[in-house]
C-alpha cells in the first residue's frame, strides 16, 4: 500500500499525562526542526470541555519549558496548528459528531489517528470511525500498550479494531522501540562484520536483559495493581528486547521482514511451566527501605491496600532454535531497585585453553554491556596485561573498550522516543511498530506464567526498597553458574 505523508493527526486522549509529558513535546521537537509536513494539522479530542483557545493556552504553558531562548517562532507554528474539539467516548451520538467533522477537515489527504486512551475505547473509536468512512487506505492508526490484559482480552480488542482498520493500517506502540539506543542495537549487530559470526550459542555462555526502576507507584496506583511488573514491563518492552538481541538478521530493514524475525523468537521461547516456574522464575513486591539515602515506603504503604501484586520479576529462560540453543536469557525488572538502569549484558565463552594458568589476576571472560538508558553507552570488556616487568608473573586485568555516543555524536540532537514514532507514523513507516500476532504470542507466553502462579500459589516474596530484588532471584542465576550483573 502507497501512503501518503499525513496532513491531519488526530489525538484522542489529548489533555491527559501522556499527552503532556511526551506526545506534545515530541511534535515540538519535530516542528523546531521542520520534521512535520507543512499541511500538517493537529486536532486534539478528549472528555474535557475546552475550547481550541484553551487548549492552545494548555499546550503552551506545557511546552514553554521545553523551549529555548530562540525557539519562540518554533512554539508559534505548532500552537498555530492545533485545534480541539470535546468527545464523549461513551456517547455515540458524540463520537460521530467527532468523526464527521474529522471526515470534512481532511482534505483528500492521509490521516493519522492516535489512540492515546484506555485500551478498552479503541474497538469503540475504530468502529465509528469505519462508519464514517474514515477507514480507507490513507487513514492510519496508533495504539498505546497494554493492548489487553492477557491474551483474550488482547484478542478481542484486535479483532475489534481489525474489523475497521486492516492490519497494515494499525501501528502498535511499544515506546522503546523509539528509543534511539534501541534502534542502535540493530546497527551494531547488523552493520559490522566483527559481531555477527560469534553471536550464537557456540561462543555466548549467557544473555542478560535488566530494566530497573527506582521510582514507586508515582501516580500509577490504579493501573500498576492492575497490571504489575509481568504485564506491565516484561510482556512488552522486555520482550521487544529480548527479540531484537536474539533475532536472526531480517532479509531488509523493512516493516514485514522485521517483525518476521521478531515473531520467530518470541514462537522459539520455551515455555516457562510446571516444575520448572519456581526453578525459573521470581515474583517480588517491595517494602520499606531506602533510595539514595532516603527512606521510602512499601508498595503497601504505597497502594493504601493489600496486594499480591509484583513489582518485581526475574525469569531464566531459553529460545530453543539452532542459534541459541543452550543458552539462558535472564530477565530482570522491577520498582525500587539500587538505581535506575536498562541495559543488555552479553557473556562470551571463556577461552578453551588459558595459557596464562599462573598469571596473577583472575581470566574473565569477554563481555559487551549494551546500556540504553539512563545514557546509552556501549562497553566490550577485554582481558589486558597490566604494564610492568612482570617477574612473578604476568598480571592481567579486564579494561573496557567504551563506545560513549554522548561523546562521539555530541553535535546530534538527543530525540524523545516519540519523535521518531510520531515521523515513521505520519510517514507510513510502520518498521519500530509492533504488530499484532508479536503482541499475542507474547502474551500467550507471559499468561502461562502468571497462570502458573496463581494455580501454585506463588506469592511475590518480598524484598527491601533499594536492593536487587528477592534473594530467590540471587540463587535462580547463582545455581547454574552465573550471577547477576550490578
Amino acid at each position: 500500500m502507497t501512503t501518503r505523508p499525513a496532513n491531519l493527526l488526530v489525538i484522542f486522549g489529548a489533555t491527559g499525562d501522556l499527552a503532556q509529558r511526551m506526545l506534545l513535546p515530541s511534535l515540538f521537537g519535530l516542528e523546531r526542526d521542520r520534521l512535520l509536513p507543512e499541511a500538517l494539522k493537529v486536532l486534539g479530542c478528549a472528555r474535557s470541555e475546552l475550547d481550541t483557545e484553551a487548549f492552545v493556552q494548555q499546550a503552551r504553558e506545557t511546552l514553554e519549558p521545553h523551549a529555548g531562548a530562540d525557539d519562540g517562532d518554533a512554539l508559534d507554528r505548532l500552537l498555530g496548528r492545533l485545534e480541539y474539539r470535546p468527545v464523549d467516548l461513551a456517547a455515540k451520538t458524540s463520537t460521530g459528531k467527532l468523526v464527521r467533522e474529522i471526515k470534512r477537515r481532511r482534505n483528500d489527504g492521509d490521516v493519522l489517528f492516535h489512540l492515546s486512551t484506555a485500551p478498552r475505547w479503541y474497538p469503540t473509536i475504530c468502529s465509528a470511525l469505519a462508519e464514517a468512512g474514515l477507514d480507507d487506505p490513507g487513514t492510519r492508526v496508533m495504539l498505546e500498550k497494554p493492548i489487553g490484559h492477557d491474551l483474550q482480552s488482547s484478542t478481542e480488542i484486535n479483532e475489534g479494531v481489525g474489523q475497521a482498520f486492516a492490519e497494515d493500517q494499525v501501528y502498535r506502540v511499544d515506546h522503546y522501540l523509539g528509543k534511539d539506543g534501541v534502534q542502535n542495537l540493530l546497527a551494531l549487530r547488523f552493520s559490522n562484520a566483527l559481531f555477527e559470526p560469534i553471536w550464537n550459542a557456540r561462543h555466548i555462555e549467557q544473555v542478560q536483559i535488566t530494566v530497573a526502576e527506582t521510582v514507586g507507584l508515582e501516580e500509577r496506583a490504579g493501573y500498576y495493581d492492575e497490571y504489575g511488573a509481568m504485564r506491565d514491563m516484561v510482556q512488552n518492552h522486555m520482550l521487544q528486547l529480548l527479540c531484537l538481541t536474539a533475532m536472526e538478521p531480517p532479509s531488509r530493514f523493512k516493516p514485514t521482514a522485521v517483525r518476521n524475525e521478531k515473531l520467530k523468537v518470541l514462537n522459539s521461547l520455551r515455555p516457562i511451566s510446571g516444575s520448572d516456574l519456581e526453578a525459573n522464575s521470581v515474583a517480588g513486591q517491595y517494602t520499606t527501605g531506602a533510595i539514595d539515602g532516603k527512606t521510602v515506603p512499601g508498595y503497601l504503604e504505597e497502594l493504601g491496600s493489600d496486594s499480591s501484586t509484583e513489582t518485581f520479576v526475574a525469569l531464566r529462560t531459553h529460545i530453543d532454535n539452532w542459534r541459541w540453543s543452550g543458552v539462558p536469557f535472564y530477565l530482570r525488572t522491577g520498582k525500587r531497585l539500587p538505581r535506575r538502569v536498562t541495559e543488555i549484558y552479553i557473556q562470551f565463552r571463556q577461552v578453551p585453553h588459558s595459557i596464562f594458568s599462573g598469571a596473577a589476576g583472575s581470566l574473565k571472560p569477554n563481555s559487551l554491556i549494551i546500556r540504553l538508558q539512563p545514557e546509552e553507552h556501549i562497553s566490550l570488556c577485554l582481558m589486558n596485561k597490566k604494564p610492568g616487568l612482570d617477574r612473578n608473573g604476568v598480571h592481567l586485568s579486564q579494561v573496557a573498550l567504551d563506545l560513549d555516543r554522548h561523546s562521539a555524536f555530541d553535535q546530534e540532537n538527543r530525540r524523545i522516543a516519540y519523535e521518531r514514532l510520531y515521523l515513521d507514523a505520519i510517514e507510513g513507516n510502520g518498521t519500530l511498530f509492533v504488530r499484532r500476532d508479536e503482541v499475542e504470542a507474547a502474551w500467550s507466553w507471559v499468561d502461562t506464567i502468571l497462570e502458573g502462579w496463581h494455580t501454585r500459589e506463588l506469592a511475590p516474596k518480598q524484598y527491601q526498597a533499594g536492593t536487587w530484588g528477592p534473594s530467590s532471584a540471587v540463587a535462580m542465576t547463582e545455581r547454574h553458574g552465573h550471577s547477576w550483573r550490578e
